[in-house]
């Protein structure tokens, strides 16, 4: 079982985001997923389509066109970007106002199932959701018009 946190990548603009980060780890998921990327030669045109889709939505609102259905129907997985290319990050869109950004990588499988870094992005982030889930039907975290409130240094296990 791993224990994670979250925290806030940014608020400006009209979409607030954060990043899982897995205790004991130097770099959050998001950090993580540039400092692989950000130099890749041969990646840099997907990568760069993805930053360029972040800063939109982070201008604009994460709204469900910039985002490409991921995971399974009953949670909020997503992927950036819509159309094609080699690279995924993978992220929680929970509203138009909230986006939680998790890890990603080269996707050539058909299907993120099929590879196993992929897919582990995934489930992270599946089981995050349910958490969320969970905490809002207890009533320990609250999901307001641009934020999540009750995760602030709050520890969690996936």
């Amino acid at each position: 079982m791993k224990t994670i946190e979250i925290q806030k990548v940014n608020s400006e603009g009209v979409v607030t985001m954060y990043t899982l980060h897995f205790i004991g780890d130097q770099l959050s998921e998001f950090e993580k997923f540039v400092k692989k990327f950000k130099d890749n030669a041969q990646l840099k045109r997907d990568y760069q389509i993805i930053i360029y889709a972040l800063s939109k939505v982070a201008k604009n609102g994460a709204w469900e066109r910039y985002f490409r259905p991921e995971g399974k129907m009953n949670d909020r997985v997503c992927a950036i970007p819509v159309d094609s290319g080699k690279l995924r990050l993978y992220c929680l869109r929970i509203s138009d106002q909230i986006l939680i950004i998790g890890n990603g990588g080269l996707k050539n499988t058909r299907t993120y199932e099929e590879s196993e870094e992929l897919s582990g992005y995934v489930m992270d982030l599946q089981k995050f959701d349910g958490i969320i889930k969970m905490g809002v039907d207890r009533g320990l975290i609250y999901v307001t018009e641009t934020s999540i409130e009750g995760i602030n240094n709050q520890v969690f296990s996936i």
